[in-house]
């Protein structure tokens, strides 16, 4: 059985670690993932997809990243369920093995 996704989108946001008390490094963010056909409106549609990165990964990629570059992610994909007011709640995230900074986001110039 295999559970592996391939992603390639653009950051969201600025991404910043997270130090936990034991001092683990994380970083969730959320990709943009263009779909690659057009809706009926003639409209690119786009996904946001949860990612979350650990450690080394985690402290490279806020570094070298930020909010609207093209990056490649490779990960798996995983749910998990927290309790928010007695009432359960479920995510799916990926999480990340490899990023891959493919492009950054270009400037306007004038």
């Amino acid at each position: 059985m295999h559970n592996l996704v391939y992603l390639i989108g653009r950051l969201t946001e600025d991404p910043v670690v997270k130090k936990l008390e034991d001092g683990t490094e994380t970083l969730p963010f959320n990709l943009a993932v263009q779909r690659s056909y057009k809706n009926e409106d003639g409209v690119y549609e786009t996904d946001f997809i949860r990612c979350v990165l650990w450690n080394a990964i985690a402290a490279h990629t806020a570094e070298y990243c930020k909010k609207g570059d093209l990056v490649g992610i490779k990960g798996r994909l995983q749910n998990r369920s927290y309790e928010v007011d007695n009432e359960k709640k479920y995510i799916s995230e990926v999480i990340v093995d490899k990023v891959s900074f493919l492009a950054s986001k270009k400037e306007d110039t004038i």
